[in-house]
């Protein structure tokens, strides 16, 4: 397993994250323990999840309990006020099972926070990176609008999580592009498009070659969570039928 610094934050995280989201899924807990401990023995070493899945926060703090100091944990509050981001915090920091969480970010933001905002969203985040309850913060949107506002507020954003797979357009390129550049992680989500993209080896060898790039695959099931590390290691070569095959798909869904 490779390892890259998040943007600015320097977490040296896995070059493949572990999607937790759809841990709640899963069939038991004792399938849900196997499947993370599966991740980190395979070098996994980021995992994410968010407020919005709750029973996904409650498994992954059982599954990573043992391994917290070895791991990073990322998770989300749709919160829009500073007092609601505080209770989700809170709920989320006793569901995870630990006392500080690597990084938190703002979910399905719409409208990118701003210094002495109403909201005070800011200023809160300001202030639990200063008492050291959350390490680093970003932001995660569906809104390329708010995404490019991230890239261009020079503001202390420190990760963008949007959606990113072949599948995209060029102005998502420029995005990343922009992303390193200005020295912010960034985190694809839904590198499959949502189920639609069924090569794993196609789909993550066009992310691998975005070096700045961290995306988060949602795995239900050990058969899942083994292609994705073999193919995290040992990724297809890009050579000139890779990419006449990856424009067959991008021509055929577009």
């Amino acid at each position: 397993m490779d390892y890259v610094a998040l943007g600015k934050s320097n977490l040296l995280v896995s070059c493949t994250a572990f999607g937790a989201m759809s841990l709640d899924e899963t069939a038991s807990a004792d399938e849900t323990a196997a499947l993370v401990k599966q991740a980190y023995e395979g070098g996994i070493n980021f995992f994410d999840t968010a407020r919005s899945a709750s029973e996904s926060e409650l498994r992954l703090g059982e599954a990573l309990k043992d391994w917290r100091e070895d791991v990073f944990i990322a998770t989300k509050s749709a919160a829009s006020t500073a007092a609601a981001l505080e209770e989700d915090l809170q709920a989320s920091l006793k569901a995870l099972k630990t006392d500080y969480i690597d990084l938190y970010q703002l979910e399905n933001v719409t409208a990118l926070p701003v210094a002495e905002g109403p909201d005070g969203l800011m200023e809160k985040l300001l202030a639990l990176k200063a008492d050291g309850i959350i390490r680093h913060f970003g932001i995660m949107t569906e809104d390329i609008t708010v995404a490019q506002a991230v890239v261009d507020s020079d503001g202390p954003w420190e990760t963008l999580q949007y959606p990113f797979n072949m599948l995209c357009s060029s102005d998502v390129e420029e995005l990343v592009a922009a992303c390193a550049e200005k020295d912010i992680g960034f985190i694809a989500m839904r590198p499959l498009c949502g189920g639609v993209l069924t090569n794993i080896p196609l789909a993550l060898g066009y992310l691998h070659q975005f070096e700045n790039v961290v995306p988060v695959w949602g795995m239900h099931t050990a058969e899942e969570m083994q292609q994705i590390l073999y193919f995290t290691d040992n990724p297809p070569v890009i050579d000139d039928q890779f990419r006449e095959e990856a424009a067959k798909i991008r021509e055929f869904f577009n």
